[in-house]
């Protein structure tokens, strides 16, 4: 996945892979082998080229070993991964013990709503795990509108879809072009009220 996103970026921002190759001192046969995914950069290959590039780079060091399904090929996820954003927290209440089975958590916040009750309540800590891709049915924390919400992502045939668990509240019904990004994937919670954890 890092290599679709490094062309991603690179594309975007106008730059050729010679240029980006000067600017990193890394061959030019090599950026292209990552970009096509036949290699991974070193790490510090990885802050050259986000160096170069003007990104962030623990961003990108959370899509380094993210293989991609056809599926995510399909609806390009390189697009709508953020590579250039960082989470701010108003407040962090302290630290969680990992549970098994959700290994790959990259932090834990509270559910801030009710729209994916029953499945949790307001309160709950969300394990996630952040720029990680989604596929059929998985529940993600997106950037829609400029504003964070949960929900499960529904890949169709021409469309995608942001669904609440909630009846109350109607379907968000996406293109793979649709400006969204995926914050992370919900790995699991733990219920605020008792110390069960369920995993995803």
């Amino acid at each position: 996945m890092i290599g679709r996103i490094i062309a991603h970026v690179r594309e975007s921002k106008k730059m050729s892979k010679t240029e980006l190759a000067k600017a990193t001192k890394i061959d030019v046969g090599h950026i292209t082998h990552i970009e096509k995914e036949e290699r991974n950069p070193s790490h510090s290959a990885l802050r050259a080229i986000c160096d170069a590039l003007k990104i962030p780079y623990e961003p990108m060091m959370h899509t380094y070993d993210k293989d991609l399904t056809e599926e995510q090929k399909s609806y390009n996820v390189e697009k709508h991964i953020n590579y250039d954003l960082v989470p701010i927290f108003g407040s962090i209440e302290g630290f969680s013990k990992c549970p098994e089975g959700l290994f790959d958590t990259s932090f834990v916040f509270r559910a801030f709503d009710d729209t994916m009750s029953p499945r949790f309540e307001k309160g709950d800590y969300l394990y996630t795990s952040f720029n990680t891709p989604l596929d059929n049915k998985d529940i993600g924390l997106f950037l829609y509108e400029e504003k964070l919400i949960v929900r499960k992502f529904i890949v169709r045939k021409t469309d995608l879809v942001l669904r609440a668990e909630s009846k109350d509240i109607k379907d968000i019904i996406l293109t793979k072009d649709s400006d969204f990004y995926i914050v992370g994937k919900i790995l699991g919670v733990k219920f605020k009220n008792m110390p069960k954890y369920e995993v995803f």
